[in-house]
């Protein structure tokens, strides 16, 4: 077991979990990343004046969070949490919050990708999980949806175009799955290096709808290999405002790079209060036996 705060030997532990032979392209970075991703991706501001914003990777709710950790938009994410597992054995210093966030921080940098800033200090929900969360399912990208649904996603955390089209980058990395989001396969030839394939595989492709009994997604051919493309893809593509970012990121993957890393870092961070030690200390949001929480209810009501 390391000593507390040697999050130099959980980055090591987290490198060596990574190696997954028979487990998709042979990676849990893909997955990593992802998780990373969802934990923080549930963020939003107060829904009422004087309330408090909501979600976001503190707490750990994906794992702790029952109901959270069921939407569907999180299927298959309970793979990385179990590849997980024995690194927090290993290290049980470390709360889920920070070792999920700082999973996806080491996975993109090992596939190649640029270093991601990281902050530790995120705390877990401990007991009653109603007493610091509300209702946070629903509030994750729909890749069946276009340019307006992916601004308004990402607008309510904060984002803007540039961001929005640097993060989802993290397509480069990985594949759907048929028995998880309904989409099926990998965005460009080789999901588990972090690149600027995706881009120019978005502009370069000749991309046809795809005739099978699953949801609307495009495929084309690249050396052989079928990739795909979600519809919240091509709005990239075909959203001025979009194209313009992914025609930089597809002729400069040093600024892909830059840009990915501040708007990762930004995302991770959502809703992550921090005192003067750098602790994340969590705040009981909704009275015990008040009701809300998880099972989700009030949703007007302040949530952590």
């Amino acid at each position: 077991m390391s000593e507390p705060g040697d999050y130099n030997a959980v980055r090591e532990s987290i490198k060596k979990a990574m190696p997954k032979p028979g487990y998709d392209d042979g990676s849990a970075g893909p997955i990593f990343i992802r998780l990373a991703w969802h934990a923080s991706g549930s963020w939003a501001p107060a829904l009422i004046p004087g309330g408090t914003h909501s979600g976001g990777s503190n707490g750990a709710g994906i794992k702790l969070c029952p109901l959270e950790s069921a939407d569907p938009a999180n299927a298959g994410l309970s793979h990385a949490v179990s590849f997980l597992e024995p690194v927090k054995e290993e290290h049980p210093w470390i709360s889920y919050s920070d070792l999920y966030t700082l999973a996806g921080v080491v996975a993109v940098k090992e596939m190649g990708g640029p270093d991601t800033p990281w902050k530790p200090g995120r705390t877990d929900f401990v007991g009653d999980v109603k007493n610091y969360r509300d209702d946070v399912t629903g509030r994750l990208p729909d890749g069946a949806l276009g340019a307006d649904h992916v601004r308004d996603i990402f607008y309510r955390m904060g984002f803007n175009d540039q961001e929005i089209v640097a993060l989802c980058g993290a397509h480069n990395a990985g594949r759907c799955h048929a028995d998880r989001s309904g989409f099926d396969g990998p965005w460009v030839t080789n999901p588990t290096r972090f690149s600027n394939l995706y881009y120019k595989f978005l502009l370069q492709r000749d991309w046809k709808e795809k005739k099978w009994n699953g949801p609307r997604q495009f495929e084309t051919k690249v050396a052989g290999t079928e990739l795909m493309m979600l519809p919240a893809d091509i709005a990239l593509r075909d959203d001025p405002e979009f194209r313009k970012w992914v025609e930089i990121y597809a002729n400069d993957k040093d600024r892909f790079f830059k840009d990915f890393a501040a708007a990762y870092a930004k995302l991770i961070e959502l809703g992550v209060e921090r005192n003067e030690q750098g602790l994340a200390v969590l705040t009981r949001r909704v009275a015990p036996g008040s009701g809300g929480g998880c099972p989700f209810a009030g949703k007007a009501k302040a949530k952590l």
